[in-house]
């Protein structure tokens, strides 16, 4: 049986944080995208609001109308300008999932190279330990052939 990996368990912990920030990425991400489709709505909402008050103010409105309409919009921009707020510190988040993830796939990545030469290393040892057999089996056999002896070795 080959030696194992002295660093295997280093290696299993590194790819489980890769999996894991990979999948928080991922939450972050949609995450990301679920707070500029809300913004947008609203967006889209504040612009037909603003049209809808342009149509009636030419039409005519009350002063409470009005003030009415003034108000909506003004809350409505408040909560377009919370939303952008959430917006950015959801991409700011998303940039610090994906620093995360990059930095535990280097890790992994170097784990994995150390595991891949290790492997090469127990693979050039069994070449040779082969190799060595197979010219031992042919001395014998060349000696017992030069001797006049049978084929097979003792």
């Amino acid at each position: 049986m080959s030696p194992r990996f002295h660093l295997q368990p280093l290696l299993d912990l590194a790819q489980t944080r890769t999996d894991d920030a990979a999948r928080q990425l991922g939450e972050l991400v949609a995450a990301e995208r679920d707070v500029a489709q809300k913004l947008q709505m609203l967006e889209d909402y504040r612009r037909e609001y603003n049209d809808r008050f342009v149509e009636a103010a030419r039409e005519g409105l009350s002063p409470d109308a009005w003030r009415n309409y003034g108000a909506f919009i003004a809350r409505l921009d408040e909560a377009i300008l919370a939303q952008r707020k959430l917006a950015e510190q959801s991409q700011q988040l998303t940039a610090q999932g994906q620093q995360h993830w990059l930095a535990q796939r280097n890790k992994l990545k170097a784990f994995d190279t150390l595991s891949q030469r290790h492997q090469a290393g127990l693979a050039r040892v069994e070449a040779r330990q082969e190799q060595k057999m197979a010219d031992e089996h042919a001395a014998r056999l060349g000696r017992a052939h030069r001797d006049g002896g049978s084929d097979t070795p003792d």
